[in-house]
């Protein structure tokens, strides 16, 4: 049971990092980043490390996700004042 958690884990990881990778959109890339963050965040759940579960949950899936949201808002914003 163990080792297919950590399989679906580790698949899911890699589907959401290859996502990331090909979405051009950088809004969009960073709600997958979102994701991808979550995935590792239960990944290190399962490889029983939850201290490192929890800064990525809070770091990797909320925090990173949420700066580059606004930068590219603020980004857009100022191309279209121009």
């Amino acid at each position: 049971m163990d080792d297919t958690l950590v399989t679906l884990a580790l698949l899911f990881v890699a589907a959401a990092a290859t996502a990331a990778v090909l979405n051009r959109d950088p809004a969009r890339q960073a709600v997958v980043l979102s994701l991808l963050g979550l995935g590792l965040a239960l990944l290190f759940t399962v490889l029983q490390a939850p201290d490192v579960g929890l800064s990525q949950l809070g770091v990797g899936s909320a925090v990173t996700p949420l700066m580059i949201l606004l930068t590219v808002r603020k980004i857009r914003r100022g191309k279209r004042r121009e």
